[in-house]
């Protein structure tokens, strides 16, 4: 099981201590491939681009009109976190649903 997110994320770390021998991939030091990234975007859309960050706060209306991909590719911390990966399932965040799916 992979946890793709940041290493000094609060909902991150408490999704790997959650998960025994999940491995945490901090897309800052690791950023996702291409394919990674099609395949999140596919999945959750929209939704993968966190518009509540600081990072996103930081972004002018140019930067912000660009595509979540572009976006992602540029600043991989507005990737909304933590993406988990368990077998072929992808889920997003960690909020009571995932943790009752993982659990």
């Amino acid at each position: 099981m992979r946890i793709y997110g940041l290493k000094n994320c609060d909902t991150c770390r408490k999704a790997l201590k959650s998960l025994a021998g999940a491995e945490l991939v901090d897309v800052r030091a690791t950023p996702l491939s291409a394919q990674q990234l099609e395949t999140f975007l596919a999945e959750f859309g929209e939704a993968l681009v966190n518009r509540r960050s600081t990072t996103w706060r930081g972004l002018d209306d140019t930067a912000r009109a660009r595509s979540p991909q572009d976006l992602l590719t540029k600043y991989p911390a507005l990737m909304r976190r933590p993406v988990i990966e368990a077998g072929d399932k992808l889920y997003l965040g960690w909020g009571k649903d995932v943790q009752a799916a993982l659990g």
